[in-house]
């Protein structure tokens, strides 16, 4: 029997592993590419699609396919051609702007002539000039006589009132208290933050001074000894300055402090604090203190906030106020010759130019009415502007009474 050599028969299968390895590095690469092309099938199909779709040119350049706006006359030949063509969206919008008409009327021309003849609601070109000068997000400029608006800039958005609802501090406290009362000072009271006078816990103080402190001042401290001393507490001092305000028809307004530091659920109108304003300058005391521009506080000489006084022609008296939640506030009376106006802004940045530029739209405006002869003067019958006129008219001195309504 012929003897196996093993030798031989290993080397034999070792050479056909290698030519099996040597298929395998032939095979691999062809295996990858033939994947690869199954898968960027559906792509070369997407692209062959869109060069069939290709635009056609046109002496070698594409056609423009875009619809661009048309001119007017166009539109107008295009609205009367073709009735149920509507215009493209971008025309549609520059169209409201310039014709409040519907735009599904193909022909507007004998709408636009009713438009003009009609009065344009817009303001008059000397109102939108002042809305662009002030910054105060909220104003009103009222007749001080009648009450009539004379500007108006969302006057009823409600905001926090600052130290200009300290007007109703400092008149409740002349209506309950003498001049001569004793006030005692809490340690709330003396721990307010500024503005304040520095109240002394172990101190008393007349009710005459803690009042000028409040409305010249604007003192927080003196604001809340005043508001104890009448009411118990502040909390009930804010429900009586709340029903004053209702009461002078400022029904926008909830008080919640006696000094108009931020609170929540506190707020009011620029149309209320002219409101408050003008029913409280009728008290003459009050109208008295506001005019100051000084006044004596234990040794001290307080200054009036208010620089309308000897920066503004015809200023009468008035109360500033400021937060960093309601910004710059204002309210105050001014008058000239036998005019007499109200201005209040909220949320102004530039708060003195602001009330400038209202005072002298204000009178203008009264000027204005007095040569188009539909001057708001003053009534023959002082019943016709209201309780609160006719009896400061009648008897100059109830002007206390008149603030009591």
């Amino acid at each position: 029997m012929q003897k196996v050599n093993w030798t031989i028969i290993a080397l034999h299968f070792n050479r056909q592993g290698e030519k099996m390895q040597n298929m395998k590095l032939i095979f691999r690469p062809l295996l990858l590419s033939l994947l690869v092309l199954t898968l960027s099938i559906p792509f070369l199909t997407a692209s062959a699609f869109a060069k069939t779709t290709k635009p056609k040119k046109n002496n070698g350049y594409p056609v423009i396919t875009k619809t661009y706006k048309q001119a007017p006359a166009t539109r107008q030949a295009i609205a009367k051609t073709k009735p149920d063509q509507s215009p493209t969206s971008r025309v549609s919008v520059r169209q409201t702007e310039a014709d409040p008409q519907p735009e599904q009327q193909p022909d507007r021309e004998p709408e636009r002539q009713s438009a003009r003849q009609r009065p344009a609601p817009t303001p008059s070109a000397d109102n939108q000039t002042l809305t662009k000068k002030i910054t105060a997000k909220s104003a009103i400029v009222l007749d001080a006589r009648t009450g009539a608006p004379l500007f108006e800039r969302s006057p009823d958005n409600p905001g926090q009132p600052a130290s200009t609802i300290k007007v109703l501090t400092g008149l409740i406290a002349l209506q309950n208290l003498a001049d001569n009362d004793r006030v005692p000072v809490s340690r709330r009271a003396a721990d307010m933050p500024r503005s304040k006078v520095n109240l002394v816990t172990r101190k008393t103080y007349q009710a005459d001074k803690l009042i000028d402190a409040v409305l010249l001042a604007s003192a927080n401290d003196a604001s809340v000894a005043l508001a104890e001393k009448v009411a118990g507490s502040e909390s009930a001092f804010a429900q009586l300055m709340t029903k004053k305000a209702q009461e002078f028809g400022a029904t926008r307004t909830v008080c919640k402090t006696a000094s108009g530091l931020t609170a929540k659920g506190q707020y009011t109108t620029a149309r209320d604090l002219a409101v408050i304003f003008r029913h409280a300058m009728q008290n003459n005391e009050f109208a008295a203190r506001m005019r100051q521009l000084t006044a004596n506080f234990d040794g001290d000489i307080l200054r009036n906030h208010n620089k309308a006084l000897w920066q503004i022609d015809g200023a009468e008296g008035g109360k500033t106020g400021f937060t960093q939640a309601a910004r710059q506030t204002y309210v105050g009376k001014f008058k000239r010759g036998n005019d007499e106006i109200l201005v209040a802004v909220m949320g102004s940045y530039t708060m003195w130019s602001d009330i400038s530029n209202l005072v002298e739209y204000g009178f203008n405006q009264k000027q204005n009415q007095r040569l188009a002869g539909k001057g708001q003067s003053s009534p023959k019958n002082p019943q016709q502007a209201g309780p609160a006129y006719a009896d400061s008219r009648s008897n100059p001195s109830a002007g206390r009474k008149v603030a009591e309504l």
